[in-house]
């Protein structure tokens, strides 16, 4: 009897090629250019999208080697001096790089705490709605403050935080205040402003993936469930919930990973001299010293940084959501 024919019998199968049997390296060559041929039309659609990435994204790899220089504008990567681990040095007993770690970091757990759990349950409303028509108003107006951009979302939010804005307005015809305040010049409430109002902007954008997962649970699990006199809360945490584990945990490690990554765009916009303190996160902090102080090799080798531990909070992210769906990773 054969080694594989005892493997098998054993139930120990091999689950990938042998190697002594694998093929020679000039006839997978071969069968390469084969196929390429036979299908050369849609392989060649590739290669528009392989030359961008070359070019945007493997080639600009190199100038990460300004973290390790003292890089200026009147340098060229290759005669900048180079200082090694000192621009990482001064990050460490930077103390305005540190107050931005903290808004960032508080700022992403109140978006992930609450930003993360609201589009779940939107789209779970808005699946249960029966109402064909009452259903696409809600989707579409859910979705509209998405393609507006947070230069005029936050033009709007400016104007209606005003000492004369609509929020004012509202708190005093409530006589919740007695005296009308810029709440944006208010820094202690800045992380609640960031995190609601883009909560506001995305939400029900981020509907759009549980909506396409739950439409495709098999209704006669829904019908059974009745039959059985399941309220439709069970129904919800039964069928629909589980259904949606894998996009919920694929969502959850992506929101993770990015926790270091705060949105710059609506910072750049809502920050101001009152605010700052509260305000400045590591995007806008490495925008400020990059761009605005002209320190490029300091600015990068924080954007490295923040880079390498992204990629940690991804695979321990990825770590702990296979482990919760039975060791199957859904990246």
């Amino acid at each position: 009897m054969s080694k594989l024919a005892v493997e098998k019998a054993a139930g120990n199968t091999p689950t990938g090629p042998d190697p002594k049997h694998r093929k020679p390296l000039g006839q997978r060559v071969r069968e390469f250019v084969v196929d390429y041929r036979r299908q050369w039309e849609i392989q060649s659609m590739i290669i528009p999208g392989i030359i961008f990435m070359i070019i945007f994204c493997y080639i600009p790899i190199y100038g990460l080697t300004i973290a390790f220089k003292n890089y200026t504008v009147i340098d060229t990567l290759a005669t900048a001096p180079w200082v090694g681990l000192e621009n990482f040095r001064i990050i460490l007993s930077d103390k305005y790089f540190w107050d931005a770690v903290v808004n960032t970091l508080g700022i992403s757990f109140l978006k992930l705490g609450i930003g993360f759990v609201i589009p779940i349950i939107l789209a779970i409303m808005i699946y249960e709605l029966n109402s064909g028509r009452f259903k696409k108003f809600v989707q579409t107006v859910s979705y509209l403050p998405h393609f507006l951009s947070w230069i005029v979302l936050g033009g709007m939010l400016i104007t209606w935080f005003s000492t004369t804005g609509l929020f004012n307005q509202i708190l005093l015809s409530l006589g919740l205040i007695s005296q009308p305040q810029n709440i944006l010049l208010d820094a202690g409430k800045y992380w609640w402003i960031a995190t609601l109002s883009d909560i506001w902007k995305e939400a029900g954008w981020g509907t759009i993936l549980y909506l396409a997962i739950m439409s495709k649970i098999d209704p006669t699990y829904y019908e059974a469930a009745k039959i059985d006199g399941a309220s439709r809360l069970r129904q919800i945490w039964n069928i629909t919930l589980p259904n949606m584990r894998s996009i919920i945990s694929l969502n959850l490690i992506l929101t993770v990973s990015g926790l270091l990554g705060s949105n710059l765009d609506q910072t750049l916009v809502l920050m101001n001299s009152q605010n700052r303190e509260k305000a400045e996160v590591i995007n806008s902090y490495v925008y400020r010293m990059g761009m605005s102080q002209g320190d490029f090799s300091y600015a990068t080798a924080v954007g490295l940084g923040v880079s390498i531990v992204s990629v940690i909070l991804l695979v321990t992210a990825n770590k702990i959501t296979s482990k919760l769906n039975d060791n199957q990773s859904v990246l």
